[in-house]
């Protein structure tokens, strides 16, 4: 059974940093696509950052560029998502994600949600 963990979420002022994290039993993550996605209250769910194992493909969102960086760590079976620089309009539920590459999801300028696999969310708040 794939469970997907997400950890990290806190309440943080502006400009202050997180690392999100997510790790996964039942999957190897490394030999998959993994994504950040969020959903603001109100808002649909969008992808944030997402990596690809098939060509080493890392997506951002425009937005985030810059501020936050995606990462593997093999050992832990976890990614990373360090978020520097937030903002207020960061805030939002994160939910990690995994598929296998069967199909392309990862491009430099793209994520799809079509993935398998979810976690529940980790919250972050960003107050001004």
């Amino acid at each position: 059974q794939v469970q997907l963990v997400e950890s990290g979420g806190d309440s943080v002022q502006r400009g202050g940093s997180l690392r999100l994290s997510c790790t996964a039993s039942g999957v190897t993550l490394n030999h998959y696509a993994v994504g950040w996605y969020r959903q603001a209250p109100g808002k649909e769910r969008e992808a944030v950052s997402c990596i690809s194992r098939r060509d080493g493909s890392i997506y951002y969102e425009d937005s985030v560029k810059g501020r936050f960086t995606i990462s593997r760590d093999t050992a832990k079976n976890t990614v990373y998502l360090q978020m520097n620089g937030l903002k207020p309009e960061d805030t939002a539920v994160y939910y990690c994600a995994t598929r296998d590459e069967s199909i392309v999801v990862v491009r430099k300028t793209s994520c799809s949600s079509n993935m398998d696999y979810w976690g529940t969310g980790t919250l972050v708040t960003v107050s001004s």
